[in-house]
């Protein structure tokens, strides 16, 4: 409990599961909620339009964000345009290029210089980091998703990359960026010590916040029990 207090980076969750989002909207740890297309397709979400207007009022308050899905730059525009105006609370996912990598920043400055607070996602490298904190209103707030746990997937680390994230983005300061795609709850302190200043988490994750420095013996005792009670439960004889 005294390292989950002593966390400064805010811990966000990702999901798409209605009695999730709401119960996640109730934890007192959860500063914010994000979604995408994919996990609200595999949440059986079949009315984008619906679904999220029907959280929006049940999360009235935290900060929710939500995905533009057309592939085409102007279309980009009118969705989030429409999003925006479901909720204050509401940040704009766009995704850092299209389908064809056509680099969606002039799209990204003409939303924020317009007052939207978006949500810039799928970014992988420091280049687009830099690209976007350029384009950015320095006077609305932002979200820079540098999805680190995708980064890990690939054998590199992402904690230089994310420090380095931090660095370019301190340029902007309404911009925050977001620790995305997060593989254990390893990282959340390692986002917390290099300054981020949000992380993602699905429900997995943030279920297993209450074992932040739990005792090391007493996990070894708690497996080699749920061991022995499994055997116990197969019935397995030798």
């Amino acid at each position: 409990m005294q390292l989950l207090n002593n966390l400064k980076v805010k811990i966000f969750a990702d999901g798409a599961d209605r009695n999730s989002m709401l119960a996640m909207n109730e934890h007192s740890l959860i500063q914010g909620l994000t979604t995408n297309p994919s996990l609200m397709r595999k949440a059986g979400v079949v009315d984008y339009r619906a679904f999220c207007q029907d959280i929006l009022t049940h999360i009235t308050s935290k900060p929710l964000s939500f995905e533009v899905f057309s592939d085409d730059l102007k279309d980009m525009e009118r969705q989030a345009h429409e999003i925006a105006s479901w909720g204050d609370n509401v940040y704009v996912k766009i995704p850092v290029m299209n389908t064809q990598q056509q680099p969606t920043y002039e799209l990204i400055n003409k939303l924020s210089s317009h007052g939207i607070k978006v949500n810039v996602t799928a970014i992988m490298t420091l280049a687009q980091v830099d690209e976007v904190v350029a384009v950015l209103n320095q006077d609305v707030a932002s979200y820079i998703s540098v999805f680190a746990g995708r980064i890990a997937d690939t054998g590199r680390d992402p904690v230089p990359v994310m420090a380095a994230a931090v660095a370019m983005a301190a340029r902007n300061p309404k911009a925050e960026v977001i620790w995305a795609s997060p593989r254990e709850l390893l990282n959340v302190l390692q986002a917390d010590q290099i300054g981020c200043q949000i992380i993602t988490a699905t429900p997995e994750i943030i279920a297993k916040l209450n074992m932040l420095g739990y005792d090391l013996n007493q996990y070894s005792l708690d497996t080699v029990k749920m061991f022995y009670q499994d055997a116990e439960a197969a019935a397995f004889v030798l």
